[in-house]
């Protein structure tokens, strides 16, 4: 049977990218490059340590990897996530002549390139401001865990510049975000294959249908007659989205929620007393988030970043509600089984989540 093409370009995402991606930002020496090397060496296990110390969660897959790249480097690694994740629906493709149909001009080389184009704009724009990166999806096989944890020299480098940050801290400070990340998927034995099970799952439902593109757009149309926002929620993608595909979006998205506010509390929580300068940093790109102009937020919508930042805070909020309620303890609940994460509703309001756990281990007991 012949193979359905990808939907994308991915040599041209790659070439916008990276010339999106080459604007602005310092140009690392040799010298400077190689400091972020062995900085972020042996700042990595320091940070493990303080990851674990705080969270009791430990990483079952040794020690990670740090690797500093570029903003072209970390373009060229989430291309190949991309590319992964995509993978589902073009199999279910390939095996379903209805599907294919289903794919209107979508698959021409004139449409790949644009959406090539499209994504590469995007992750473009996005290198410039990504510090660090947990390696989950790179990975080349489902069943073969993350153990990089990726750096963006310029990128860091500039806020220090910029901010006078001082870079024994700031690195420091990052890698314990990032490490955090790594011990929530590696520490956690069923979280990888959970995570990784919703992201290819709402691919795989994703069977672009000409109905389900007029129904979308109705409700954009709804959604600004009553004064909502269509975008706010999960930007353009969520806009397109089936009903089917919302729900396990917004799994997804409380998932995601809870991992970057428990990275965050961590973050400014596990090495205060080494890191003075914590609440500064994390004062400072709490602005640099939200100082965009509108041209910007309007594209932050698009790409669903803006629903992103939104996560950082809502997931902060569920940890410290969660930990005022019943401390620490109750927080670690939520790493004992998948059916003890938190959906949406909870994340927004922890008191729900606060009594169902609760009532579970009644039942259990």
């Amino acid at each position: 049977m012949e193979s359905t093409p990808d939907p994308v370009d991915w040599r041209v995402a790659e070439r916008v990218a990276t010339r999106v991606a080459n604007r602005g930002g310092p140009d690392l020496g040799e010298g400077t490059r190689r400091r972020l090397e062995e900085d972020f060496a042996a700042l990595s296990p320091v940070a493990e340590g303080l990851v674990e110390q705080s969270t009791g969660l430990k990483s079952l897959e040794g020690r990670a990897q740090a690797e500093v790249t570029d903003r072209a480097g970390w373009v060229r690694a989430n291309l190949r996530s991309f590319r992964r994740l995509l993978r589902p629906i073009l199999e279910r493709a390939s095996a379903d002549g209805r599907l294919t149909r289903n794919l209107p001009g979508a698959l021409g080389a004139g449409a790949r390139a644009a959406a090539g184009a499209e994504l590469g704009v995007v992750l473009g724009w996005m290198s410039t401001r990504v510090l660090g990166q947990y390696d989950l999806l790179f990975a080349e096989g489902p069943d073969s865990p993350g153990d990089t944890v990726y750096y963006v020299g310029p990128n860091v480098v500039s806020l220090e510049r910029r901010h006078g940050f001082p870079p024994d801290e700031f690195r420091l400070w990052i890698a314990v975000h990032e490490l955090t990340h790594r011990a929530q998927f590696t520490g956690v034995p069923w979280m990888r294959q959970h995570f990784l099970g919703l992201v290819d799952e709402g691919v795989s439902l994703a069977t672009p249908n000409a109905k389900e593109i007029v129904a979308a757009l109705k409700r954009v149309a709804t959604d600004v007659r009553a004064g909502r926002n269509p975008l706010s929620e999960a930007g353009l993608v969520g806009v397109l989205a089936s009903a089917e595909q919302l729900e396990t979006l917004r799994s997804i998205q409380a998932l995601m929620s809870l991992l970057e506010g428990h990275g965050d509390i961590t973050m400014n929580r596990a090495a205060r007393d080494r890191i003075p300068g914590a609440d500064r940093f994390a004062k400072t790109l709490q602005k640099r988030r939200e100082s965009a102009t509108p041209i910007v937020r309007l594209f932050q919508q698009l790409i669903g970043l803006e629903a992103k930042m939104r996560q950082y805070q809502e997931g902060e909020r569920f940890v410290e509600d969660v930990e005022r309620a019943g401390g620490p303890s109750l927080l670690a609940r939520v790493w004992e089984d998948p059916g003890n994460l938190p959906n949406l509703d909870e994340i927004r309001k922890p008191a729900l989540w606060v009594a169902r756990v609760n009532g579970r281990a009644l039942e259990l007991a």
